[in-house]
């Protein structure tokens, strides 16, 4: 069982017109054996060219590709004991599906005897014994996932990459999908990279998450941690559903003061200058009183059956407020709100990192806010 790693990668790519486009910006991360690594983030943020750079289809400019221990820059895609799931299966549609699960075995000339051995383990294990006669358009969705994974599993790789591999699929199978790969992955002990720009993917099937956007990695963590503790305002406002409610602030010293149309002033645990966003997660929201009461109207209500999601107007600024069951509050509704302030995170708004307690700060700058530096993770 093998790990995989990047250090420190950068990736540009030019077009005729010899401009060049900066993809890749020091990218570092790891996934350790056995580990399902998730690299999350929204469209164009680098996490499919990672993926290539890992299985040797792209080359870095600088930087390393780690495989079990081993660097493999100079080592051809072919060699590198990796296999790939891709988002449309790749699949050879003159083919039945056996032979395009055993095709790659047959490409390096394994014996007949073996591939049927292997065929019949991983079909075994992905219930796609009565269909190996069939061709992929007979299959549904599912079913051609499964001959996509069946086909990596069969290579025996150290490392299975997969790159949106459940986008295809309708959301009640992608559900089931999503918990038959993951068992799967634990069952086997198999290191996979994983890629999606879906945060529910990301927050139900990964060990670890990296976050990623606009080239660089944002955030390195469990899925709880990731949700609890963001490292950056980006994290926050692109990880939950709702993201994080962000309100613009100035903290002077130990007060935070809110920028609402009548400000509003609390302690903030910790000193420090500058203008910064007060975050706090839509469940984390409380009727009535509490550490910051906030006057407001209620814009929308949304009935989910468990929950319900508001929409809060509050002197200029919109906050989602999520609540257990089915509430009584309409659009127009005056309401009350506490922020508790345990529950909050602030961030410094120029450089979007999150500030922590600590000791005081002298100074009047933005750049002596005082940003967590501990939990950053390359």
């Amino acid at each position: 069982m093998s790990g995989v790693e990047l250090r420190n990668v950068n990736k540009s790519f030019g077009d005729k017109k010899g401009h060049s486009t900066h993809v890749l910006d020091d990218v570092s991360f790891a996934a350790e054996p056995g580990e399902f690594l998730v690299l999350l983030g929204p469209s164009g943020c680098g996490k499919s060219t990672s993926l290539r750079i890992i299985a040797g289809l792209d080359r870095a400019d600088s930087g390393d590709v780690v495989v079990g221990g081993e660097r493999v820059n100079e080592v051809p895609a072919a060699q590198r004991r990796i296999a790939m799931v891709f988002q449309n299966y790749a699949l050879f549609p003159h083919l039945s599906v056996a032979e395009n699960i055993v095709f790659g075995l047959k490409v390096r000339k394994v014996s007949k005897s073996e591939r049927a051995r292997r065929l019949h383990d991983a079909a075994e294990m992905l219930d796609l014994l009565p269909y190996l006669g069939r061709r992929p358009y007979e299959l549904s969705g599912g079913q051609r996932q499964r001959v996509a994974l069946g086909r990596a599993l069969v290579s025996q790789a150290q490392v299975i990459l997969m790159d949106e591999p459940l986008s295809n699929l309708d959301a009640k199978l992608r559900a089931q999908m999503r918990t038959d790969l993951r068992a799967l992955q634990r069952e086997l002990g198999l290191t996979v990279v994983y890629v999606t720009h879906d945060q529910v993917e990301a927050m139900t099937m990964a060990d670890r998450v990296v976050v990623m956007r606009s080239g660089r990695v944002e955030q390195v963590a469990d899925p709880v941690t990731l949700y609890q503790q963001p490292e950056t305002a980006a994290v926050a406002r692109f990880v939950g559903s709702p993201p994080m409610n962000l309100l613009p602030a100035h903290i002077s010293g130990d007060l935070v003061t809110l920028n609402l149309d009548s400000p509003v002033t609390t302690r903030a645990g910790l000193e420090a200058t500058g203008d910064v966003h007060l975050g706090i997660r839509a469940e984390d929201v409380e009727l009535g009183m509490a550490d910051i009461q906030l006057g407001g109207t209620v814009r929308t209500v949304e009935i989910l059956g468990a929950d319900s999601l508001l929409t809060v107007d509050v002197g200029g600024q919109t906050i989602a407020v999520r609540l257990r069951g089915v509430t009584a509050l309409r659009e127009s509704d005056a309401i009350l709100l506490g922020l508790p302030s345990g529950k909050t995170s602030i961030f410094d708004a120029h450089t979007g990192h999150r500030i922590v307690p600590s000791q005081s700060v002298a100074a009047s700058t933005l750049p002596q806010l005082q940003v967590d530096e501990t939990r950053r993770t390359s």
